[in-house]
């Protein structure tokens, strides 16, 4: 049992005691160990084994007799062992009701929800300790890293009919690559996001601008702003502070001038193209469009700042309109109608890209019911679960299909779905964590001005070389 987790001491032995009974591991006589001797097995105090063999008991598991111990109820057994139960793991969110809504009627979902800044370590976590659930959403920059481990059950070995057939055909290309490890597909894209840029939709038509489509019209947007009296600086996630969110908003700026971190030819991070990135993020900075704070400020402060009319424009990702309505206090569909997103500004390079992420369903190498897990996912991204979710959240949907159902409306769903054409995706190596921790401390350097772009590129991409291996290329 580890106190660190997420999820508290006694449901964690509570799992595992569940575990253990449905595998009949307690002998020909059912009998458990006793209080004491759980505490000593697994170094905790009585309270927590007290409260998880009382809940066990209030729910029919186990039969306490007093003075003889804890025995599992076999006709228990027998109604689990016959049962349809998943256990699914979801961050917080929406999730928890697509899950209930979709899932199909033969089976009965065990849901646990996890705060998406603890996900990653609850389900490594859950490995470690022989706990994983049978299905989970995790973010699809981590199915690289979990299928190296080991932790994934490749989804065509379950269902190759309609990982060939439909998978591979119906959904966004750049996911269905990115998923793929050795011939094998390890995770089905549940939803996607792209990077780009909100803004304040009155304030740009009061001013007489368009939604900047280049760096020189979003440069051209500030002027006009500052000569009409407004302070317009720009709300951007740019630090360690704000996480992922900063890697994920500094990859869009690269791909919009056709840089990346790393291609076909190795580490590409210290080449031309991603150096005018960064060299258009320091000259926002010295112009007062982006202020040298945003290095400090958490992944929520930008969207606040725009909600707030503190600032005009804020690069982020699709994802973030839950976050406008409620800095906002408004409905998601009033704060569509308040601020508008446009995919992120294109610099100058010959070529230019969306960057594209989001959240994957994977199932993991411990399911006990891996066919049931495989129902069940292929349910949650089906056409019209898929569908309801983009109308109902505001998530786009993965599934060309429903993407293309969506293109003759205005909503951010049908909006973010055009610009995925022709997406990439972050960088595709298990060891993604430890490079976005550069990418943020690299993005910071050049903010406050540490290193100059090019050197801080030359250096990080030393770095990330080392970390995965990988030479620079030419």
């Amino acid at each position: 049992m580890d106190p660190s987790q997420p999820i508290p001491v006694f449901a964690q032995l509570k799992a595992h005691l569940i575990k253990s009974i449905i595998r009949g591991q307690f002998g020909t006589d059912g009998q458990l160990p006793t209080e004491v001797e759980l505490c000593s097995t697994y170094s905790i105090s009585r309270t927590p084994v007290h409260r998880a063999l009382t809940e066990l008991a209030d729910e029919g598991a186990v039969i306490r007799h007093r003075r003889r111990g804890t025995f599992v109820n076999p006709h228990w057994v027998v109604r689990h062992a016959s049962s349809r139960a998943v256990r699914v793991v979801v961050p917080e969110g929406p999730w928890i009701d697509i899950v209930k809504h979709d899932a199909p009627e033969d089976l009965s979902p065990s849901l646990a929800v996890v705060d998406l800044a603890s996900l990653h370590e609850h389900l490594t976590r859950g490995v470690a300790s022989g706990l994983a659930p049978d299905l989970a959403l995790v973010d699809s920059v981590w199915v690289s890293e979990f299928a190296s481990a080991g932790f994934l059950r490749p989804l065509d070995d379950l269902d190759p009919a309609w990982t060939e057939n439909e998978y591979k055909k119906e959904f966004a290309p750049a996911f269905v690559e990115s998923h793929l490890m050795d011939g094998h597909t390890m995770a089905a894209q549940a939803e996607a996001d792209v990077a780009g840029l909100w803004f304040d939709r009155a304030v740009l038509e009061r001013c007489g601008i368009a939604p900047p489509r280049t760096w020189q019209e979003l440069t051209d947007a500030f002027s006009v702003l500052a000569a009409a009296g407004k302070l317009a600086p720009l709300g951007m996630p740019a630090g360690p502070a704000a996480g992922e969110a900063a890697s994920f908003t500094l990859l869009g700026l690269l791909a919009s001038n056709g840089a990346a971190v790393l291609d076909d030819r190795g580490i590409t991070l210290h080449l031309d193209e991603a150096v005018k990135a960064l060299e258009f993020v320091r000259s926002l900075v010295d112009s007062g469009a982006l202020s040298v704070e945003a290095v400090t400020a958490e992944r929520e402060r930008p969207m606040k700042l725009l909600a707030s009319g503190d600032v005009v424009f804020a690069l982020g990702g699709s994802y973030e309109l839950p976050a406008l309505a409620g800095a906002r206090e408004i409905s998601q569909e009033a704060a569509w109608e308040h601020f508008g997103f446009v995919r992120t500004p294109v610099g100058p390079g010959p070529r230019n890209a969306v960057l594209a992420g989001g959240m994957a369903f994977a199932i993991f190498r411990q399911s006990d019911r891996p066919e049931l897990a495989m129902h069940l996912l292929r349910s949650l991204v089906s056409p019209s679960s898929q569908l309801r979710m983009a109308r109902s959240t505001g998530q786009m949907p993965s599934r060309t299909s429903v993407m293309h159902g969506l293109t003759g409306n205005e909503s951010l769903p049908a909006q973010s779905a055009r610009m995925l054409q022709g997406a990439v995706v972050r960088p595709r190596v298990p060891s993604y964590d430890r490079v976005s921790q550069q990418l943020q401390g690299m993005l910071a350097d050049v903010i406050l001005g540490r290193q100059a772009p090019a050197l801080a590129a030359a250096h990080t991409s030393e770095l990330i070389a080392a970390i995965t291996g990988l030479r620079l290329a030419d």
